[in-house]
Order: structure tokens, then C-alpha cells, then sequence
């Protein structure tokens, strides 16, 4: 959905490839800090930087990071090759590892959202009203059919887009997490086929 240059649809090899606890990690820290060295990431992510190196080399191999080759001797310098990736379910139906990769994936996503969310919450009495006042947390209801559900995600996905970097230059802009999630309601009731 995201632009082309920014984003990149997961292969099941990529997928198996990310779903590991700490090349998540990387890649996010990556995508959020910028270029840095695998020594560097080990200390910001608090492991060392043999098994930071090693996982940083694994997600290179499907295109997730790439060394930028300004670094000297054996410190690379890395970067993320995009800054967003998506996925369809569907992709992965006929490949039970991507599949079980995949329902990895997506609970360490979870996770990772409840914990910033949380974080938010605790810092938040630090931040400027105006601030408080525009973030946080909100949920809905809506009636849709899985096509309309499909079209409700892509013109948000097209919101987003326009406020990638509306606010890029200005000193009181800051980067912020939007989140999208939907689900059925009535989870135990699944339509009929």
C-alpha cells in the first residue's frame, strides 16, 4: 500500500527470516534511529554484538537491511532498505512455516504496540497538552463486508500517505506511530465458506 520506495511486500522467505525476537528488533531500531553498527545496536537493544552482526547478516539476505559500505574494516554500517513492509495473509496459505511465522510475526507485533502504547501512557504528563490531547488511543465499530473492510484499510493507508512527512523541517513536527488494527467483533462466529 505504502509507496514503493518506502515499502516492500514480505516474501515467505522474509517473513521466516523476521520472525525472530531480536532481527525484529534490528530492523525496527533501524527504521526508527537510522544507519548504525551492529555494535552500536547491540547496546542500544542490550545483547552483544557477534549475535547482533550475525542477525543483522541473516535479514541482509532477504533484502530487509543492507550494509552501506561506508563503514571502516569490520564496522559496517547498516540501514534499513525500506521504511515500512506489509504482507497478506493469503501469500503464506499453502506453507504451514510461513503460515506459523507469520502468527509469530503478528503476536510480537502486538506486543510491541501494547508496550509503546503503555509507554505513552507513562510519559505523556510530560508532554504539552496540545499533545496529549492528539494522541492517544480511540476504537470503533463499523458493519463491513471483508471487500469493504479491504477498502476502509486502503483510503486510510492513503491518509498516511499524505501525512508521511507533511510535518519534515519544522522543529515542533515529531515523528509519530499510527497504528491500524481491525477485527471481527464476534470472533466466534466465523462466515460461512
Amino acid at each position: 500500500m505504502a509507496d514503493s520506495s518506502d515499502s516492500v511486500r514480505l516474501d515467505a522467505a522474509a517473513l521466516k527470516v523476521l520472525a525472530h525476537p531480536l532481527r525484529t528488533r534490528l530492523l525496527g531500531a533501524l527504521r526508527q534511529r537510522g544507519r548504525a553498527t551492529a555494535t552500536e545496536l547491540a547496546a542500544e537493544l542490550e545483547t552483544n554484538s557477534g549475535a547482533t552482526s550475525y542477525h543483522l547478516r541473516r535479514l541482509e539476505e532477504v533484502a530487509l537491511v543492507r550494509d552501506t559500505g561506508e563503514g571502516a574494516g569490520r564496522r559496517r554500517l547498516w540501514e534499513p532498505t525500506t521504511q515500512y513492509h506489509s504482507y497478506h495473509p493469503s501469500d503464506f496459505a499453502d506453507d504451514d512455516d510461513a503460515e506459523a511465522a507469520l502468527g509469530w510475526l503478528t503476536r510480537d507485533y502486538v506486543r510491541h504496540l501494547a508496550t509503546r502504547q503503555e509507554r505513552w501512557v507513562d510519559v505523556q504528563a510530560n508532554w504539552p497538552l496540545e499533545w496529549r490531547d492528539a494522541a492517544g488511543l480511540s476504537d470503533d465499530m463499523v458493519v463491513v463486508t471483508a471487500e469493504q473492510m479491504r477498502t476502509l484499510a486502503q483510503e486510510l493507508d492513503e491518509v498516511i500517505q499524505r501525512y508521511r512527512r507533511v510535518g519534515q523541517g519544522n522543529p515542533q513536527a515529531r515523528r509519530v506511530a499510527v497504528f491500524f488494527g481491525a477485527h471481527p467483533i464476534d470472533m466466534g462466529q466465523a462466515p460461512r465458506r
